[in-house]
C-alpha cells in the first residue's frame, strides 16, 4: 500500500461502505462511488442515520452528492461491528418524533440560558455566529 497525498488517498476507499459526518451534524452511510480533487463525494445507496439517545433510525436517501468542504469526518464501516451494536433501531416516524422532542428540549434549555445571561447583563451573540455555519 503506497501513500497518496491529499484527496488521492480516498481512491482506496472507492466502493467501500463509509460513514460521513457533515458540518451540519447529519450522519450519512453509503458506498463511495466517486471523488474529485476537492474531496467532493458521490455516495450510492445512502442512508441518513439519526441518533437520539440509544435509538437510531435510517432514512433512505439514494445517490447523495456531498461538497468536500462540508465533510467533517469520513471513515470506513466495519460491517461485523455494525451488526453488534448496543443501539436499538426504530422506525423513521418514531426517530423523527424523538429528534423533534430533543430539539425542542434543547431550544428551551437555550432560552433559559439566554435569559440568565441577559439578567446578568451579558449579551449572547451565539445566534449570529451559529447561523454563519449553515
Amino acid at each position: 500500500m503506497t501513500y497518496l497525498p491529499g484527496t488521492a488517498s480516498l481512491i482506496e476507499e472507492i466502493d467501500k461502505k463509509l460513514l460521513v459526518v457533515l458540518r451540519d451534524g447529519r450522519t450519512l452511510i453509503g458506498y463511495l462511488r466517486s471523488i474529485d480533487q476537492f474531496a467532493n463525494l458521490v455516495l450510492h445507496q445512502t442512508i441518513e442515520r439519526i441518533h437520539v439517545g440509544k435509538k437510531y433510525g435510517d432514512m433512505p436517501r439514494g445517490i447523495f452528492i456531498i461538497r468536500g468542504e462540508n465533510v467533517v469526518l469520513l471513515g470506513e464501516i466495519d460491517t461485523e461491528k455494525e451488526e453488534n451494536t448496543t443501539l436499538t433501531q426504530v422506525s423513521i416516524d418514531e426517530i423523527l418524533e424523538l429528534q423533534q422532542e430533543e430539539q425542542l428540549a434543547q431550544q428551551q434549555k437555550e432560552e433559559v440560558r439566554k435569559k440568565a445571561m441577559k439578567e446578568r447583563g451579558l449579551a449572547s451573540h451565539a445566534d449570529a455566529i451559529h447561523d454563519d455555519f449553515f
